[in-house]
């Protein structure tokens, strides 16, 4: 219920603050439960990538930290979120996901980068979308990556991918690299149908600076 009335609520922020979304491709998107996984780019993708799917609704990561806060807590609990300590990731990381999945009810939004300053892909979604045995399917947000911009009313641009199955038999450190280089080629394709001379540069400093604070 609250996940619903939040995501009413957003739609309208989102159509008077910016009103200028565009959503394409939503035909290539499962009926059943998947993993959407895309690039990182600004801190509301996940927002538009969840606005874009509807009526799917998605479970997420979220660190640990911002569950401290009981308001927050109460906030991220409702809309399906679970806590995860980046720095020392257990189980809980592979389980959780695959139990929603597995229920049917929720997919699933991750981020394989784990952050917005890199292009380096981990195999974590990979793992959950073949221990569920459910698809991975790519999307791309292309708009402001400033807030500014955003209140500008820039274009925004979510473009959905066809559904990668994972590899039948033991998962292997060759098929995960390989179903990671057919994520990358998937998110190169999708931000080509946007705009053909589209290019996104991670900050490699902040990326540096995250790395050593461990939170990628």
């Amino acid at each position: 219920m609250f996940y619903s009335f939040a995501r009413v609520l957003v739609r309208a922020l989102v159509f008077l603050l910016n009103g200028n979304t565009h959503y394409e491709n939503k035909q290539a998107l499962p009926a059943g439960p998947y993993v959407l996984v895309g690039p990182h780019r600004t801190w509301w993708d996940p927002i538009m990538f969840a606005l874009a799917a509807s009526p799917r609704k998605f479970s997420f990561m979220a660190k640990q930290e911002l569950f401290k806060n009981p308001i927050l807590r109460w906030i991220l609990e409702h809309a399906n979120a679970f806590g995860v300590d980046r720095a020392h990731p257990g189980p809980s990381v592979i389980k959780t996901p695959v139990k929603y999945l597995r229920k049917g009810e929720l997919s699933v939004m991750i981020f394989p980068s784990g952050s917005r300053y890199s292009n380096e892909l981990r195999g974590g979604a990979i793992l959950i979308a073949k221990l569920a045995k459910v698809p991975i399917v790519p999307a791309v947000y292309q708009g402001p990556l400033k807030f500014s911009g955003f209140l500008k009313r820039h274009r925004v641009t979510v473009r959905f991918g066809e559904p990668i199955v994972p590899p039948a038999g033991k998962l292997t450190d060759a098929m995960t690299a390989a179903v990671g280089d057919e994520m990358k080629a998937a998110f190169d394709r999708i931000d080509a149908a946007i705009d053909p001379n589209f290019k996104y540069v991670p900050d490699e400093t902040k990326y540096i600076a995250e790395k050593k604070k461990g939170k990628v």
